[in-house]
């Protein structure tokens, strides 16, 4: 009766001859590994990265837990463009170009190992003054809307510190409790509009003036009273006046996602860790016609 089965046979005999095991090829693997790392390197470096929101400078627009896609082309690349900012400082920037007003940038001040993101309010050439809270670029008042409420639901990274934001929290109808901020809605001469928390008198309410210098930016946070941005020395965590051009690292474009904080590692959890409503939101401020 013919065997069924398939063997291999050497000279006379029905010994199976088995086949050698082929070895793991470390060094092709390694190789691959590498070109993935390079591949995702020369994206955050060329293209786009994430950026995660970690204080309140931007509120109301940004929250802590925002993740956010910044594009690094907008205004060219400069020395800090790579992800993990190697290179010595280089002056200039290639392909570079000045952001537009309003336009949510990215920030990587000299010698500190953190990140800002702010909102550009003033160009190179421009003479700038805050007096009483009130922008004024040159000569001219930033046009600024009434005081009106906005109430943004509380959550572990949106807790409303009543020593930052004293009798803000207040609950809703279904007992949920929302933080109540004062909100004045500014316009910038080219038209762009965005919203900003105005608490009162503060120490940021008169700066300058100043006239800025070619390849500079003037950036403010939009939650103005709690902001350290070109305002404030850098002694005191600011950014020491207009920036240099070679600092911008990208612009903000939109949120992907946006985490409360409360989930855990148990799934049944997961459901609280994410903020409704928030994906895909525009970081472009609105232009008014």
């Amino acid at each position: 009766m013919a065997r069924e089965e398939m063997v291999l046979t050497t000279g006379t005999e029905d010994t199976p001859v088995v086949a050698p095991k082929k070895k793991t090829d470390w060094a092709s693997e390694l190789r691959g590994i590498l070109w993935l790392v390079l591949a995702v390197l020369g994206f955050h470096t060329f293209i786009a990265k994430p950026f995660y929101i970690p204080s309140e400078s931007m509120l109301p627009g940004l929250l802590v837990g925002d993740q956010l896609v910044v594009t690094k082309y907008p205004y060219g690349y400069s020395y800090i463009s790579p992800t993990f900012h190697v290179l010595p400082f280089i002056k200039g920037r290639l392909f570079g170009r000045i952001p537009e007003r309003g336009d949510v940038v990215i920030i990587s001040p000299p010698g500190k190992n953190e990140d800002y993101i702010k909102r550009v309010i003033g160009l190179p050439g421009d003479r700038l003054e805050v007096r009483d809270g009130v922008v004024i670029l040159n000569g001219k008042a930033v046009e600024r809307g009434p005081i009106h409420d906005m109430a943004i639901p509380v959550d572990q990274n949106a807790q409303c510190k009543p020593s930052d934001y004293p009798g803000a929290i207040r609950p809703g109808k279904d007992g949920r409790l929302f933080c109540h901020l004062p909100i004045v809605t500014e316009t910038l001469p080219n038209g762009r509009r965005y919203d900003t928390v105005e608490l009162g008198p503060s120490e940021g309410d008169f700066f300058g003036p100043v006239t800025i210098p070619a390849n500079h930016v003037f950036v403010m946070g939009d939650n103005r009273d709690r902001s350290a941005d070109s305002r404030y020395p850098i002694e005191e965590l600011g950014l020491g006046g207009p920036v240099p051009w070679e600092n911008l690292g990208g612009r903000a474009e939109f949120i992907t996602f946006s985490k409360t904080g409360e989930g855990t590692w148990n799934p049944l959890t997961w459901g609280q860790s994410f903020r409704g409503g928030r994906a895909g939101t525009s970081l472009h401020a609105q232009r008014v016609k």
